[in-house]
C-alpha cells in the first residue's frame, strides 16, 4: 500500500487501486501511521497526537475503535499491527511520499555538493512532483500534524532553493525565474533566496532588477530582524555593483547526444506517472510503461526520459519499433539509433549487433527507451535481458501492451487520464488532466476555444464517453475544425466513423480511432478473440463466475476462461479492478461489433444470469446481509440493466415483470425512481402480463411515482403491497406479523400517518416499534428513516442531546449504507439540530462534510447545500454574508434539484427568514406567499407549521401581538406540538409574553391550538 500525505491524505493498493478513507479521525491515524513508516507508536503517543488535550472518555477503547476502523476500510490493501504496545502500519519507507520526498531531497543535495549538477537538478525535480497541495492539508486540526506540516514544508523550500541552484548551475535562469520569485513572496527573509535571485536576473540581463533584491531584503532584514545581511549577501551585491559577477552558460551535453523527438505539442497532467517513473527508474533497470493503444505510453516515456538523470550528459536514446516487422531486424534497429549519434555504425563483418550495442551503451548511467514493443514482445525481451547482463550501468524503458516479462522488470500500468466526477462546474471540471489535454487541443484546432459555462457539460461527456483516452480525445478535438463540440458529442454513437481525422504525419494505426483498436485485436489468437467480443456484452466488466456462465461453450471451455482473460488482461485489451475484468468504452464498442458479425447468441445466457442474481439478492436487501447484496447490485447494475433492456426488447413480458419486481426495492433504496417508471411504461406497452396480480401491482407503483413527492415511507409501505407476500395480509395484520421487516415498515406506515394528522405523541409507540423491527431484521435504511423520525419529537421539545443523538445514529449508518440521499437527509438534519442547540462549530463542520463530499457528486446536490450554509450564516448574525449565497443560489437556480418555481420559492423563503431577522416586516410580509408556497404544495404538516411560525413573526413585527400569538397557536394545532426548540421562537415568544401579559399571551395563543387542524389550516392560508 502507499500513502500520500503531501497534499490531503489518501491511500492506493499496490496495484494503484484507490482506497477510499472516510472521516477526517480515520486519515488522521492513518497519516500518523504512515509517517512512522512501519515503526510502532504507543496507544498513549497515538492518543496525544490524534486528541491533544481533550481526550474523549475512554480514550483507549477510543483508539481501538478507530483503528477497527481502519482495519475495514484498508481490507485486503493492507492492516494495521499491534506491536510494542502501540500500533503499526507495515509499510515502508518507499510507501509513503513523504518520506521518499526526504530521500530524494538528500540526495539532490549530496549530488549537488558533489558538482552533479544535472543529476541533482533532475532528482530534486522528481522530489518536488511528489507534492500536491500543503501537507497533510485535510487532517491540520490533529495535534501531531501542524508540527508535521511544518517540519515538511520547511523541507520542501530548502529542497527548492537546492533546485533553483541546481537549475542556475545549468545555464537555467529563465525557466526558474518566476518560481524564484513565487518562493520569495512566501519567504521574504530567505537570504539563499534573495542570492539566487540575484544570480538569476544578472543573467537574464537585469542587473537593476537584481540589484533591488538586495534593497528589498536589506530594508527587509533590517526592519523586522534589525540584523543587516550577511557577509555572503553583501559580497555577491559588491559583485554585482562591480559588474564581476559570473552568468552561468547553459550546460552543453557532451557527446554522444541524446536522441530524443522534440514535442510538438504541449504535455498535459501525467503529474503521478511521471513521479511514479522517476522512482521506479531509481530503483528497477527494466521498467515497462503498459496501457491500451491511445494511453500516451510513447509520450510518457518521453516525457520522462527528459527528466532523467542520463539525458543531460547525453545518454538517452529512443528507439521506436511500431514500423519493425520482423523480430530479427530488431537488434540492428536498435543499433541503427544508437550507433548514429556516435557518428559511426558497427562493421557488420566484425562484430555482431548485440556486441556493439555493449560497447556503445557502456558509458555511465544510460537509459535505452524501446517503444511499442508489443508485436515484438518475445525478440524484445530477449534483446532487453541480453543487454542488462551485459552493461551493468544501462537502463531501459519499455512502452507495450503487456509486459516483457522478464526478472527484474518493474511496471508502470497507465490507464486513462484523470476525469471529472459527477456533474462538474467549469472551475472543477478544468482540474481533470482529460479536460485539459482536449481543451488545450481544441484550442490548437479552434483558436478562442474555452471551456466555460457553454461547453462544459458537451466537454466533460466527450472526456467520459471516450474513457480518458488521450489518442481519441486529440482525434475528437481534430473534430472541431468543422464541427461544434455538441456535435461531437452527438457523433459519438458510431465513435469509429467520427473520428476519423488523425495526423498524417503519424503512424497509420494512430490516424484514426478504428485503426488503432484494431492493431490491438490482430494482436490476439482465436480464443482470445472469442472471449474479448463476449466479455463486450458486460457493460459494467464481470467476474471470472460471470464470464464462465455466459461465455463458455464448446468453442471456449469454461475450464480456459480464467486463463484466456488473463491473457487479455496482460495485452491491455481488457482492465483488471479488483476482482472485476472490463474494457474500456472504445474496445467494447469495437468488440460489439465483432460479436454481431461472429454471430454468437449469448443474450439468453447474459439475461437468464443477471435475473437469478438479482432474484437471488431480492430478500437480502432487507437483512443484515444487505450492505453485501447492495454492493454486488452496485457492481452489476449496468449489467442487470442492460439485461433488462434485452428482455424487453425482445418482447418478453413475463422476464421483464421479475426483473423489476426483484429490482423494485433496490431502486428505491439508491434513488433510482426514474428507471423505475421507465422500465413499468415501457412493460405495461407489451400488452398482457402472465404472473397474476401484476397489473394491479404495476397500476399502484406508477400511480405512486405520479406523485408530486414522494416520501420513502410511501415507497416503503407499497413495496409491501406490491411485490411482497404481506400484500394480501392488510395494514392491521402487517402490524402484528411474525416477520420483522414487514412489522417494522407497517408501524413506520402508520407512525407517518398519526404525524401528519397532528398525533406526534400517538406515533411514538410505533417509531419505537419500528426501530426494534429494522434492527431484528438487519435494515439499515428502515433504522435510517426510523432514526430520523424518533429524533423529531425531542427536537420540538429542545431535548438536543437526545435528538442529536438520533440523528448522528444515522448518519453513522447512512455512510455505512453508501446512499448518498440519505445520507444528505441525515446529515443535513444534524446540521440544523446542532444550529438550534447553539453548536454553531458543529454544525459548520457538518456542512463542510457535505460541500466536500458534494463537490464529487455534482453541481446538483453542491447547489442545494447553499440552503444549510445561508441558514448557518443567518444564525451566526452575517445577514449579508447570508443574502449573498442567496445571490449565488439565484444564479445557479438551474443546478438545483428542484422545479425552477419550487427553487425560487425555496429561495424567497430564506430571503424572508433574513427580512425577519433584520425586522423588515415590509420586506418579509411582500416575500411571504412565494416563500411558504412549497410548504403548502407538498401539505406536510411539519412545513405547514413552519409557515404558521412564520406568520406569527411577521405579525409581531407588524406591532400585532395578539394575532401573533395565535398564529402560533396555529402551529401546535398543525403539527401536534409548538416547537420549543426553535431559539427565534422561543425570544419571540418572550418577546409576546412581555408585550401582552403572560395570560392575555396564552389566551391568545390557545385561541389558535385548539382549534380543528382543518379550520387552523383554513386560517393560516386566509391570512397568507
Amino acid at each position: 500500500m502507499r500513502v500520500v500525505v503531501l497534499g490531503p491524505v489518501t491511500a492506493t493498493s499496490d496495484d494503484g487501486v484507490p482506497v477510499e478513507v472516510p472521516g477526517a479521525r480515520l486519515r488522521m491515524l492513518l497519516a500518523r501511521l504512515a509517517l512512522a513508516a512501519g515503526r510502532p507508536v504507543q496507544a498513549d503517543t497515538l492518543i496525544d497526537d490524534l486528541w491533544g488535550e481533550h481526550p474523549p472518555a475512554g480514550a483507549a477503547a477510543a483508539l481501538q475503535g478507530l483503528v477497527s476502523r481502519l482495519r475495514r476500510v484498508l481490507g485486503v490493501t493492507a492492516t494495521v499491527d499491534f506491536a510494542a504496545g502501540g500500533y503499526r502500519l507495515p509499510i515502508g519507507t518507499d510507501d509513503v511520499d513523504a518520506h521518499r520526498f526526504e530521500q530524494l531531497a538528500a540526495k539532490g543535495r549530496r549530488q549537488l555538493a558533489a558538482g552533479r549538477t544535472a543529476e541533482a537538478a533532475a532528482t530534486l525535480g522528481a522530489a518536488a512532483a511528489l507534492w500536491h497541495t500543503s501537507a497533510l492539508s485535510d487532517v491540520l486540526d490533529a495535534p501531531f500534524a501542524r508540527n508535521a506540516a511544518a517540519r515538511l514544508e520547511e523541507l520542501r523550500a530548502d529542497a527548492a532553493e537546492d533546485r533553483f541552484e541546481a537549475e542556475l548551475g545549468l545555464g537555467r535562469h529563465a525557466e526558474v525565474l518566476a518560481d524564484l520569485s513565487a518562493a520569495a513572496v512566501r519567504r521574504p527573509l530567505s537570504e539563499r533566496l534573495a542570492m539566487l535571485r540575484m544570480r538569476a536576473l544578472t543573467a537574464a540581463g537585469r542587473q537593476s532588477d537584481a540589484l533591488a533584491v538586495y534593497e528589498q531584503i536589506r530594508a527587509r532584514l533590517g526592519d523586522e530582524l534589525g540584523v543587516d545581511p550577511s557577509p555572503e549577501l553583501r559580497e555577491l551585491h559588491l559583485s554585482l555593483l562591480r559588474g564581476q559577477l559570473e552568468r552561468p552558460v547553459p550546460a552543453v551535453p557532451a557527446a554522444p547526444s541524446s536522441r530524443l523527438p522534440a514535442g510538438v505539442t504541449t504535455f498535459v497532467g501525467r503529474e503521478d506517472e511521471l513521479a511514479g517513473i522517476a522512482r521506479l527508474m531509481g530503483a528497477a533497470r527494466l521498467v515497462t510503461v503498459v496501457g491500451p493503444g491511445g494511453a500516451g505510453k510513447t509520450r510518457l516515456s518521453l516525457e520522462a526520459a527528459r527528466r532523467d538523470p542520463a539525458h543531460d550528459p547525453g545518454r538517452v536514446w529512443f528507439v521506436p519499433l511500431a514500423g519493425i516487422g520482423d523480430p530479427e531486424q530488431l537488434a540492428d534497429a536498435v543499433l541503427a539509433v544508437v550507433g548514429s549519434s556516435h557518428g559511426r555504425l558497427y562493421d557488420s563483418g566484425q562484430q555482431t549487433a548485440i556486441d556493439r550495442l555493449t560497447e556503445l551503451l557502456d558509458v555511465g548511467d544510460a537509459l535505452l527507451i524501446l517503444d511499442n514493443c508489443e508485436h515484438l514482445v518475445d525478440a524484445a525481451a530477449r534483446l532487453a535481458d541480453d543487454l542488462l547482463g551485459r552493461v551493468a550501468t544501462l537502463r531501459i524503458l519499455a512502452t507495450s501492451r503487456e509486459p516483457l516479462a522478464i526478472t527484474g522488470e518493474a511496471l508502470c500500468h497507465l490507464g486513462p487520464l484523470a476525469l471529472p466526477a459527477g456533474e462538474p462546474d467549469v472551475a472543477t471540471a478544468a482540474g481533470a488532466a482529460a479536460v485539459r489535454l482536449f481543451v488545450d487541443r481544441a484550442a490548437g484546432v479552434r483558436p478562442g476555444f474555452a471551456l466555460d459555462e457553454r461547453t462544459v457539460d458537451a466537454v466533460v461527456e466527450i472526456c467520459w464517453r471516450l474513457d480518458g483516452m488521450p489518442l481519441a480525445l486529440e482525434l475528437a478535438a481534430v473534430k472541431l475544425r468543422s464541427m461544434a463540440v455538441q456535435q461531437i458529442v452527438s457523433g459519438l454513437d458510431d465513435r469509429f466513423r467520427l473520428l476519423t481525422s488523425g495526423s498524417r504525419a503519424a503512424m497509420p494505426r494512430q490516424r484514426t480511432l478504428l485503426a488503432m483498436v484494431e492493431w490491438s485485436w490482430d494482436l490476439l489468437d482465436e480464443a482470445e478473440r472469442t472471449l474479448a467480443r463476449r466479455l463486450s456484452i458486460f457493460p459494467g466488466g464481470a467476474g471470472p463466475d460471470a464470464l464462465e456462465a455466459v461465455c463458455a461453450d464448446a468453442t471456449l471451455p469454461a475450464a480456459d476462461v480464467l486463463y484466456v482473460l488473463d491473457a487479455l488482461v496482460e495485452k491491455s485489451i481488457v482492465q483488471q479492478d479488483g476482482g472485476r475484468y472490463r474494457m474500456l468504452e472504445t474496445v467494447r464498442a469495437y468488440g460489439a461489433q465483432q460479436l454481431a458479425a461472429a454471430g454468437d447468441d449469448i443474450a439468453d445466457r447474459f439475461a437468464d444470469h443477471h435475473l437469478e442474481l438479482a432474484e437471488r439478492l431480492e430478500p437480502r436487501l432487507r437483512t443484515g446481509a444487505q450492505l453485501g447484496a447492495f454492493a454486488v447490485l452496485d457492481a452489476e447494475h449496468d449489467n442487470i440493466t442492460a439485461a433488462l433492456r434485452t428482455v424487453l426488447d425482445a418482447g418478453d413480458a413475463v422476464r421483464t415483470y421479475r426483473f423489476i419486481k426483484a429490482l423494485f426495492w433496490y431502486w428505491a433504496n439508491r434513488g433510482l425512481n426514474a428507471q423505475l417508471e421507465t422500465f413499468l411504461a415501457a412493460l405495461c406497452e407489451l400488452g398482457a402480463i402472465a404472473p397474476d396480480g401484476a397489473h394491479k401491482a404495476l397500476a399502484l407503483v406508477r400511480t405512486t411515482l405520479r406523485a408530486r413527492e414522494v416520501h420513502p415511507a410511501r415507497l416503503l409501505w407499497i413495496s409491501q403491497q406490491a411485490f411482497s407476500p404481506a400484500a394480501e395480509s392488510g395494514f392491521d395484520q402487517a402490524l402484528t406479523s411474525p416477520d420483522p421487516w414487514t412489522r417494522a415498515s407497517a408501524n413506520w406506515a402508520h407512525n407517518f400517518t398519526l404525524v401528519e394528522q397532528g398525533d406526534l405523541d400517538g406515533g411514538a409507540r410505533a417509531r419505537e416499534e419500528a426501530v426494534r423491527g429494522f434492527e431484528e431484521a438487519g435494515d439499515r435504511w428502515g433504522l435510517v428513516m426510523s432514526l430520523l423520525a424518533i429524533g423529531r419529537l425531542p427536537s420540538l421539545r429542545g431535548d438536543y442531546g437526545t435528538s442529536i443523538a438520533a440523528f448522528e445514529r444515522a448518519v453513522a449508518i447512512s455512510a455505512e449504507l453508501g446512499t448518498e440521499d440519505y445520507l444528505y437527509w441525515s446529515r443535513n438534519r444534524l446540521a440544523r439540530e446542532r444550529m438550534r442547540g447553539g453548536d454553531l462549530v458543529g454544525a459548520r463542520r457538518d456542512l463542510l462534510a457535505m460541500q466536500q463530499r458534494a463537490g464529487r457528486l455534482g453541481r446538483r446536490r453542491e447547489a442545494a447545500l447553499l440552503f444549510g450554509v445561508a441558514a448557518w450564516e443567518r444564525r451566526s448574525g452575517d445577514l449579508a454574508a447570508a443574502e449573498r449565497t442567496l445571490d449565488t443560489l439565484l444564479e445557479r437556480v438551474h443546478d438545483l434539484p428542484y422545479p425552477e418555481r419550487m427553487a425560487l420559492d425555496l429561495i424567497d423563503g430564506t430571503r424572508m427568514m433574513n427580512r425577519l431577522a433584520a425586522r423588515d416586516p415590509a420586506a418579509a410580509r411582500e416575500l411571504l406567499p412565494r416563500a411558504v408556497r412549497p410548504n403548502i404544495t407538498r401539505n406536510q404538516s411539519n412545513g405547514l407549521a413552519w409557515a404558521a411560525e412564520q406568520v406569527g413573526e411577521l405579525l409581531a413585527l407588524e406591532d400585532r401581538p395578539a394575532d401573533a400569538a395565535t398564529a402560533l397557536g396555529w402551529s401546535r394545532a398543525i403539527r401536534g406540538a409548538f416547537d420549543r426548540g426553535e431559539p427565534v421562537l422561543r425570544d419571540l415568544v418572550a418577546g409576546l409574553v412581555t408585550a401582552l401579559g403572560d395570560q392575555t399571551y396564552r389566551a391568545a395563543y390557545e385561541r389558535g391550538a385548539r382549534l380543528p387542524r382543518e379550520e387552523a389550516l383554513r386560517r393560516l392560508t386566509a391570512a397568507i
